[in-house]
């Protein structure tokens, strides 16, 4: 990979120098802040539910469904998944559309679509029957995004997702051999190569390729980094995403000591990946980078306030409210049968959480906007999340914009806290997930 960009004009431009201040102390005490306010805003003291709400006229939402199976399980991954097998899967995908014609009759329509796991590629010919589906349901659909691990790239049913998926996130994580066998992926997947060249192979299929990187493994040396950089640069892919190896209460035998790096490492190699990627890609959000600024990437929650879960296992957001459907695959199945939605649990939130949890999302990606919680909130976000703006305006996260008083520039710095702060409250949803599979009995799975 060439340290100098040249760009269209013949100008060339100097290496991207990611100016990252913030010392270890700090970010150690923030991710303590993060983690106060994460354990205290996702306690699971929710009431019980029967039905979605009905859907606001004005707002644009986002369908969120989720495939629950998988292959092989992963150790340090804690997302709502199961070990394939074929007729439960099956009998799910039927379930799920007929929860979606459900959503459907409630009155709503939605702009995108996402789709992930588990592994949503495990039955390609479902997949692609529910995408089908919700495209007739939902005609205002204009993107679906979606998952899969490198398993399943030169599978001839894969190529029945071809024009019905926009985007397909391919999880990666690294290129390198040794952290492919360190975390039981080589076997399972195969080598760096062999992944590289499924990827290559699969990416004529969809309009957007994403390759998903994983930062923060024990042994993962600054050459180790520069090479999965290199590799997925070598693909060109239309988007990478790099995120920072989570540990969860649930993982933390599993992962820390003796998959995950020291802690100090992190502003390190955060570093290198943002010398390494700006120029060669736009920044999207503190670990996203993609080739354009205007196309959807993992995090749908950036560019819709409000999503619709289906599936067992989902989440929604919708006004103030969490939704959460049954994590009993039994349960989901008896419910879908019944003419009743997935969804057994809700939690109200007031507005000043709701502002902070919007503050986390505008420093995730750099799109912190006084006009938003103005027109959204009706307050001033200088005075309403005073304690917030004043912490990140101190570490040097965000300084004001002198051509826009509305606009908030965001700092390497702030891309550092930003991706912090997300590194955490993911961690804390990865904890809720554990606790609600927690009292799943095997007759449940």
């Amino acid at each position: 990979m060439s340290s100098i960009i040249k760009p269209s004009d013949k100008i060339i431009q100097s290496p991207y120098q990611a100016n990252i201040t913030t010392p270890d102390w700090m970010i150690s005490a923030m991710e303590k802040v993060m983690q106060f306010y994460v354990d205290r805003n996702l306690r699971l003291d929710t009431v019980s539910a029967e039905m979605m709400p009905n859907p606001v006229e004005g707002k644009k939402y986002m369908l969120y469904a989720h495939v629950p199976f998988c292959h092989t399980l992963c150790s340090y991954c804690t997302f709502h998944r199961f070990l394939f097998n074929e007729d439960k899967a099956r009998r799910y995908f039927v379930s799920l559309r007929k929860e979606m014609d459900m959503v459907k009759n409630l009155g709503y329509d939605f702009e995108s679509m996402y789709i992930g796991g588990g592994t949503t590629t495990v039955l390609e010919d479902e997949l692609a029957r529910t995408i089908e589906h919700a495209k007739k349901l939902f005609p205002s659909i204009k993107e679906v995004s979606c998952e899969s691990d490198p398993q399943h790239l030169d599978s001839e049913g894969f190529k029945q997702l071809e024009g019905l998926v926009d985007r397909m996130s391919i999880g990666v994580q690294s290129f390198n051999d040794d952290i492919l066998t360190m975390t039981d992926r080589i076997e399972k997947f195969g080598t760096g190569q062999q992944t590289f060249d499924r990827i290559m192979a699969a990416k004529e299929l969809f309009p957007i390729i994403n390759v998903d990187l994983i930062f923060g493994f024990r042994g993962q040396t600054d050459e180790v980094i520069q090479h999965d950089l290199d590799m997925a640069s070598k693909l060109d892919p239309r988007q990478i995403t790099t995120y920072p190896l989570m540990i969860t209460h649930q993982t933390r035998k599993s992962v820390k000591g003796k998959l995950a790096a020291p802690h100090g490492d992190m502003a390190r190699q955060y570093r290198q990946i943002l010398n390494s990627l700006n120029g060669q890609y736009t920044q999207l959000s503190g670990w996203a980078f993609g080739k354009a600024n205007n196309e959807g990437f993992d995090e749908y929650v950036i560019d819709f306030d409000e999503y619709l879960g289906v599936g067992s296992g989902s989440f929604s957001f919708l006004d103030d409210t969490l939704y959460v459907n049954t994590f009993s695959l039994k349960k989901y199945q008896e419910r879908i049968a019944s003419g009743k939605m997935g969804v057994e649990q809700q939690k109200q939130y007031g507005k000043k959480e709701v502002m902070q949890y919007r503050f986390l999302l505008g420093m995730f990606s750099g799109r912190l906007s006084r006009k938003y919680f103005r027109d959204t909130f009706g307050v001033n976000l200088d005075t309403a999340l005073f304690k917030e703006m004043a912490s990140m305006r101190a570490i040097g996260a965000i300084k004001n914009d002198p051509n826009d008083p509305d606009n908030l520039i965001w700092t390497d710095n702030g891309k550092m806290m930003g991706l912090l702060m997300m590194k955490e409250f993911y961690s804390g949803m990865d904890n809720v997930r554990a606790q609600l599979r927690k009292p799943l009995q095997a007759a449940d799975m």
